[in-house]
């Protein structure tokens, strides 16, 4: 089942290299599509008013122990992540650049015109919603094999590193950073346990979608 994936599938439009600027059509559509997907869960789950992504805990709990505003943390923090990347032999690529373009406009677009509902049950459902496309988001762009963002190019290299299942590497990923920001004073809600516990599997049921879907 997609609980056991193990490497990031390649379908007929994924790149042959990940350092490829210059893809197909229909690898750069999908790489902007799946982006865009991780950006509007990501702006949904905000929206839904019942907590953040673990990362945004993490830079909400820094900044309250620094002069420094929670965007500027949340650069530090890619900045940080991407070092990472060094001893694990991960390589930045056109996707790693648009992952931060793509998903912060999309954020600000939900954030603007998306409003909160009203209703809890109505504002925890939102908060479902946004997890699973937030991995089925990430999966696609994954699997374009144009670079991956900051945090999912530490997931893959941890994974190849590790050899367990992706879906334990990224949980253990956002358990652990969740757990630092809410130490350190963020704000931590269901919907950030929700993201933290469920984005590990969502991101594997969307490798495994775009397997089956593509294959």
């Amino acid at each position: 089942m997609f609980l056991k994936i193990k490497k990031i599938p390649k379908v007929k439009w994924s790149s042959e290299k990940p350092f490829n600027f210059k893809p197909k059509f229909s690898t750069f559509f999908f790489l902007c599509f799946g982006l865009s997907l991780f950006g509007l869960g990501e702006g949904l789950l905000i929206v839904s008013f019942t907590g953040a992504s673990p990362w945004s805990v993490l830079a909400q709990g820094i900044s309250l122990n620094v002069n420094l505003s929670i965007g500027t943390i949340t650069l530090l923090i890619s900045v940080a992540v991407l070092i990472l990347w060094i001893p694990l032999r991960q390589k930045p690529g056109m996707g790693t650049i648009f992952n931060a373009l793509i998903i912060a406009i999309m954020i600000d677009l939900c954030i603007k015109y998306v409003p909160t509902p009203s209703n809890y049950i109505h504002q925890l459902l939102l908060a479902v919603i946004s997890v699973i496309m937030v991995g089925i988001g990430g999966g696609i762009y994954l699997v374009s094999n144009l670079g991956a963002g900051p945090r999912d190019g530490l997931m893959i290299g941890l994974q190849k590193l590790t050899n367990f299942p992706i879906a334990v590497v990224r949980a253990t990923l956002e358990i652990s950073v969740v757990s630092i920001g809410w130490y350190l004073g963020g704000t931590v809600g269901i919907g950030t346990l929700l993201f933290a516990f469920g984005i590990g599997p969502c991101v594997a049921l969307g490798l495994y979608l775009v397997d089956k879907t593509f294959d």
